[in-house]
C-alpha cells in the first residue's frame, strides 16, 4: 500500500453535513479549520481578507479552505463539513496551505450525487453521504498533491522513489518489525549508507526518526480509538512494553501516553473537523 493510501484510510468521515447555498455572500470556515466547496452552477469568488486578493472558483473546481475564515459571492455553492479523527491525519493535513483550488473531472459525479441525497430523506442518507464527502476531499488532496510545484510533503514525493519508497511501504505494513537501518537498506537492496543517505535527503528526516514518529502516531490513534492496555499497544507499533513507549511518546509528542488518552477523554485533543 502507498503512503498516502495508508495515511487516507484512517481519514474516515463521521456525521458529514452538507450544505447547498443559494444565496451569497457567504461565510465559510466558521465551523472548524477545514471547509470543501465547489460551486455548482457559475463561478464563485472567495474573499479571505482586505488586503488579500481574490480567488476566482470556476466551475468544476474544489476549493480546500485550511485554517481561516472567508466569504464566497456568486454562484449556488456546496459546502460540506464532517470530523476526522486521528493523529494520522495530522500527517496529510500538516504543511497544507491555507487554500487549495483543484479542478477535477472526476468530482463532477460525486457533487452530482450530493446533490441528489440531498433533494429527498431517503434511508442509509448519513452512510452515502460520509463516502461522498471522503471521496471529495481525498480527490482534493490528491490532485493537489500530484503537482510538482505545489510544494506538497516531502514523504509524498519520496514515495515515487524506487528505493525510498519501497521502504517507506515496509515501514508502514510492518510497523511492529524490529526495523534497523542496515535491515532496511537489506530489504531494498542498497548500501545502508547510501540508504540512509537517500532517505534523509528525499523525506526529510532519518529512516529511525522517521519510523518513531510513525510509531508514535499510531500509538496515538491506538490511545484514542481503542480501549487496549499500553502494553498492548506498544508491543503492536514496535515497542516491548509499555514503558518503552512512553519513553518515545514523550520525545516526539512531549506527554506520555496515559496523558494523552486522558485529555482525548475529557475532550482536550479534539480531532480535525473538515467543515
Amino acid at each position: 500500500m502507498d503512503t498516502l493510501s495508508r495515511l487516507l484510510r484512517d481519514l474516515c468521515p463521521r456525521e458529514a453535513r452538507f450544505v447547498r447555498a443559494e444565496s451569497a455572500p457567504l461565510s465559510v470556515g466558521d465551523e472548524g479549520p477545514l471547509t470543501l466547496i465547489t460551486p455548482l452552477d457559475g463561478e464563485a469568488t472567495l474573499e479571505a481578507g482586505p488586503a488579500e486578493p481574490a480567488t476566482p472558483i470556476p466551475p468544476g473546481t474544489l476549493a480546500l479552505l485550511y485554517g481561516r475564515r472567508a466569504t464566497v459571492t456568486g454562484a449556488p455553492l456546496l459546502i460540506g463539513t464532517f470530523t476526522a479523527e486521528g493523529s494520522l491525519c495530522d500527517r496529510v493535513l500538516e504543511g497544507l496551505p491555507d487554500l487549495i483550488t483543484v479542478r477535477s473531472e472526476a468530482a463532477r459525479h460525486p457533487v452530482a450525487m450530493v446533490v441528489e441525497e440531498l433533494a429527498t430523506e431517503r434511508p442509509g442518507r448519513q452512510a452515502v453521504l460520509d463516502q461522498l464527502l471522503g471521496l471529495l476531499l481525498i480527490t482534493t488532496l490528491r490532485s493537489w498533491l500530484d503537482r510538482p510545484d505545489e510544494g506538497a510533503p516531502r514523504w509524498y514525493h519520496a514515495q515515487h522513489d524506487p528505493v525510498v519508497g519501497e521502504a517507506l511501504q515496509l515501514i508502514h505494513a510492518e510497523p511492529a518489525r524490529a526495523w534497523t537501518v542496515a535491515g532496511l537498506a537489506r530489504e531494498v537492496a542498497v548500501s545502508r549508507a547510501g540508504f540512509a543517505q537517500r532517505f534523509t535527503a528525499l523525506v526529510g528526516e532519518p529512516p529511525m526518526t522517521y519510523l518513531t514518529c510513525w510509531r508514535t502516531c499510531l500509538a496515538a490513534d491506538l490511545l484514542e480509538h481503542s480501549d487496549d492496555t499500553l502494553d498492548t499497544i506498544a508491543r503492536q507499533v514496535g515497542y516491548s512494553d509499555a514503558d518503552a513507549l512512553s519513553v518515545a511518546f514523550r520525545r516526539v509528542r512531549g506527554i506520555r501516553p496515559s496523558e494523552h488518552r486522558a485529555a482525548v477523554r475529557r475532550g482536550a485533543l479534539p480531532g480535525t473537523s473538515v467543515a
